[in-house]
């Protein structure tokens, strides 16, 4: 079993917004809003909140999505079949979290993935860049902590765009798949998160997402 690192521990939203808490409270009626159906309105802040907590709470809720999405396909993305991690043949991704790992590392995609979802878990448990307690302000580089998790997050839904969608379909799993990352693309969008150079492996897709909501 070439996956044993992976499939021992199964990804499981590791990190779960305290309930009764105001985070809480907006995560609520981010599902809310996303039940009707306008995905544009979904992303919008919500009027009076902080900038900052809104895309705190969306950044876990990614985070706890893409770990379902990619859990479903692990046995699929495997050291034989994903020697390098890419999203496509034009886009391959080198690993770097810049404490731990300084030079960029070339290594198979559930490496990859395996780093990059460990490095943004530890982000989301450290209570000095994602405060879960009300009051407790965010620091002032958040907005550059959260541009990072995201940019790196996209890699995994372009990763599994390009590389494994025909399991996604044999799974059934392609709508679930498509308004995950449409709600996420909008809400990147919504905030200018991520730049549109890393955009680019998912141009197309992209582009036609949006083009069926104007």
């Amino acid at each position: 079993m070439e996956n044993s690192s992976r499939s021992s521990k199964t990804f499981k939203p590791k990190k779960n917004i305290p309930e009764g808490s105001h985070q809480y409270e907006l995560l609520k009626h981010a599902e809310a809003t996303l039940g009707s159906g306008n995905l544009r309105q979904a992303v919008m802040l919500p009027e009076g909140e902080d900038l900052n907590e809104w895309i705190a709470v969306n950044t876990v809720d990614f985070f706890n999505q893409i770990n379902m999405l990619y859990g479903t396909i692990t046995e699929f993305c495997t050291e034989a079949s994903c020697p390098v991690m890419s999203a496509g043949p034009r886009y391959e991704y080198h690993w770097a979290d810049g404490t731990n790992i300084k030079k960029p590392i070339k290594c198979s995609a559930p490496k990859y993935i395996d780093y990059l979802m460990t490095w943004v878990q530890d982000q989301l448990d450290d209570e000095t860049l994602f405060p879960s307690k009300i009051g407790v302000p965010f620091p002032k580089n958040f907005m550059s902590v959260a541009k990072t998790i995201l940019k790196r997050l996209f890699r995994v839904y372009a990763h599994i765009y390009h590389q494994h969608f025909d399991s996604v379909m044999q799974l059934q799993e392609e709508a679930h798949l498509n308004t995950s990352f449409k709600h996420f693309i909008f809400f990147v969008q919504e905030f200018n998160l991520i730049d549109r150079r890393e955009l680019a492996p998912l141009q197309e897709l992209i582009e036609k997402l949006g083009s069926k909501d104007r």
